[in-house]
């Protein structure tokens, strides 16, 4: 009886009563990620970088052929009074998810694959990027969304681009503008959290094709 008490007792003694869970778990030392760390409010260096202005022309031209290939697609199915002879509303959905999906993965390695300024500037308030680079990011993709827009303006003639109203949404009626503008929140923050969630150390460390496939499907 003694021998077994004895048992007992080393038991006890060769493993911690409480064992680390979620995040403290995590941080031990075999974790299989590594937290990259916080980037500084300014770095001049940067602009003395080419890499820096090649991720600004990498988001210059996703946003580019993001806003020329979508906006054509809406267009395209406003026009027709019987959407039986377009791609329908699913085609749209397909349009947006299919070019966040191919243009994430052609520039997650150049510039990071941003392609919103919300994302962007989601990202500067986590410490992910500098202000330098946030603001060069955010003037890119905004030139960008300009130069495909026009680009579509330019294939349609003002007047019939005016007539389809730039391919923009409108609210449905029975709703308030504070509707959607209610609406354009919940969508941003579900946007911004996905791409987190997505490009978080841990999870990269685990599912590297989340990353690339998250955004598509969110999109879709």
């Amino acid at each position: 009886m003694e021998g077994k008490e004895e048992d007992v007792r080393l038991g006890a003694n060769k493993f911690n009563e409480r064992q680390p869970l979620g995040t403290a778990a995590q941080s031990q030392d075999d974790k299989d990620y590594k937290e990259p760390p916080p980037a500084p409010l300014f770095e001049p260096g940067e602009l003395t970088s080419w890499s820096f202005y090649r991720a600004g022309i990498a988001e210059f031209m996703a946003t580019f052929l993001f806003l020329y290939i979508t906006v054509l697609t809406v267009m395209g199915v406003v026009k027709d009074t019987t959407k039986c002879t377009t791609v329908g509303i699913q085609g749209i959905a397909w349009a947006f998810g299919g070019m966040i999906f191919a243009l994430v993965y052609c520039t997650a390695g150049i510039s990071g694959g941003h392609i919103n300024p919300a994302v962007t500037f989601g990202l500067f308030l986590a410490r992910k990027l500098s202000l330098t680079r946030a603001v060069f990011y955010m003037v890119m993709q905004c030139l960008g969304a300009i130069c495909g827009a026009g680009v579509v303006k330019g294939f349609y003639g003002k007047k019939k681009y005016e007539l389809l109203n730039g391919g923009a949404n409108m609210v449905s009626p029975g709703y308030t503008k504070g509707d959607g503008l209610g609406a354009e929140i919940v969508g941003t923050f579900v946007l911004v959290y996905t791409v987190f969630s997505a490009t978080d150390a841990k999870r990269s460390a685990r599912d590297s094709h989340v990353p690339v496939s998250s955004p598509s499907l969110f999109s879709s």
